[in-house]
């Protein structure tokens, strides 16, 4: 990734950051990283931990936000999930995948959060 895409990101997951925040959201670690993916991040909503994938466009020309977070990218998600489960010891808490989406056409971006963007299957483990 070129320089400007990592300062973007950067401010995309910061903005993320913020808005989770302030819709109640308690943010317990970012860019948690193992060998299979990093997720970008894990926050408590209430009782449920979430692993929320964040995605940022300028345009919509290449698809939407949403659109990049293909299969392989959610199997990679949901095995480094697993992981922060195990090594926490809570895989009996709730947990769900989201995905906040930014979509800068100016200054502020349009932000939208998918609450259980896609779920957990056999076959994602690890």
């Amino acid at each position: 990734m070129s320089g400007k895409n990592i300062e973007f990101g950067k401010l995309a997951e910061k903005k993320a950051v913020e808005f989770l925040k302030a819709n109640g959201y308690r943010i317990r670690q970012c860019n948690y990283k193992t060998k299979f993916s990093e997720i970008d991040i894990i926050a408590d909503d209430g009782n449920t931990i979430c692993f929320i994938e964040v995605k940022a466009r300028h345009s919509l020309n290449l698809g939407g936000p949403l659109d990049a977070v293909s299969f392989r990218k959610q199997r990679q998600i949901a095995k480094s999930a697993i992981d922060y489960l195990k090594t926490n010891n809570f895989l009996e808490r709730l947990s769900r995948f989201d995905v906040l989406t930014l979509l800068y056409t100016d200054d502020q971006p349009e932000i939208s959060l998918i609450k259980n963007a896609f779920e957990l299957n056999a076959r994602f483990t690890l």
